[in-house]
């Protein structure tokens, strides 16, 4: 397949750029280089991938609708995947006009490009923020979304743009709910980059609330396994579809997170707690049914696991400077 990746240069963008070169695929990768952390942490997350004969990665902005356009016109691809947005529940709620241009307004540029170069099938990235809280259960996709935060309202409304592309111009759309994704690669202001940074500088890891806010940690290369097998779906099936993507485990605390990061890292965190923020709920769990029956998907990799390759990768690079090295992939490869 020609697949256009936006977002490609970023954590889980990058992660799936190489699992789609590993299987073959022509990729253009397509990112603006948010300042949110480092251009050259990004650089380094697709440096296996520069030079490759299949491989392109292109800097342009999604909120820029010719530029957009004219990558779109001169790749004749197959398949969009839109990973690209400005990320951050806390980030969106102090800033909440740019993440509704880039986010909001970047998708619409998107959906507006592919109309124009006649590209009709797309992978969206959304989140399980959409979902708002929902403490009682596992959340199904055909669970009311009530979002209470500005970065779970964008992703919201880019599903609801999908969908009218879909009934309007003849779009297929798989919109794809990621459960707080974690791995090599992974945002520096993200909970565990961030609390294993914390932990072993031998500094206090602040924990929002009492510690008990649970979440659904899905490992990266699990996700880019169910972004390959939605970008199998789309390409068969007409029509709009909402899937999660979650570990298939019951959710883990942040308390019991953090006792395992200390655990495998043998370092004992210091650990203050501070009261919890507008705009985070307080539980995510996936129900992933619908995903495992109609796109295969099956998580592999449980939490224990997740963490040591993550140590593994945080350890074999400089943080300071954004040398990273990857860990070894043994039977994990795509």
């Amino acid at each position: 397949m020609n697949v256009l990746v936006t977002g490609g240069a970023g954590f889980v963008g990058s992660h799936l750029c190489e699992a789609l070169i590993d299987r073959g695929d022509q990729v253009v990768a397509l990112d603006n280089f948010d300042p949110c952390y480092s251009r050259e942490r990004k650089l380094q997350n697709v440096t296996q991938l520069r030079g490759h004969s299949r491989f392109n990665l292109v800097e342009r902005d999604l909120r820029d609708l010719e530029a957009v356009t004219e990558v779109l016109a001169g790749g004749s691809f197959d398949v969009v995947v839109h990973m690209a947005a400005k990320a951050g529940i806390r980030a969106s709620m102090r800033n909440p006009s740019a993440y509704v241009e880039t986010n909001l307004g970047g998708t619409a540029n998107l959906l507006e490009a592919m109309t124009r170069t006649d590209c009709r099938r797309l992978v969206f990235a959304s989140s399980s923020s959409v979902y708002g809280d929902n403490p009682g259960r596992p959340s199904r996709e055909d669970d009311r979304a009530v979002p209470v935060s500005v970065y779970a309202v964008t992703k919201k409304s880019g599903e609801d743009l999908c969908r009218a592309y879909t009934a309007m111009q003849n779009f297929s759309a798989l919109c794809l709910r990621f459960f707080t994704v974690y791995g090599p690669r992974q945002r520096p202001e993200m909970a565990i980059h961030k609390f294993t940074r914390l932990l072993l500088d031998k500094e206090p890891i602040p924990l929002f609330g009492d510690g008990s806010m649970e979440r659904d940690y899905t490992y990266v290369e699990d996700i880019t396994r169910g972004v390959v097998s939605a970008l199998a779906y789309v390409s068969e099936n007409e029509g709009y579809e909402v899937f999660n993507l979650g570990s298939g485990k019951p959710p883990v605390t942040l308390n019991e997170l953090v006792a395992r990061l200390g655990w495998l890292s043998k370092s004992q965190p210091i650990v203050e707690y501070h009261p919890p923020p507008g705009g985070d709920v307080a539980r995510t769990c996936a129900d992933i049914h619908k995903a495992k029956s109609l796109l295969g998907y099956q998580p592999q990799i449980d939490l224990s696991e997740g963490l040591e390759l993550f140590l593994e990768w945080y350890r074999g690079g400089d943080a300071d400077t954004d040398h990273v090295t990857e860990p070894s992939r043994g039977r994990r490869s795509s």
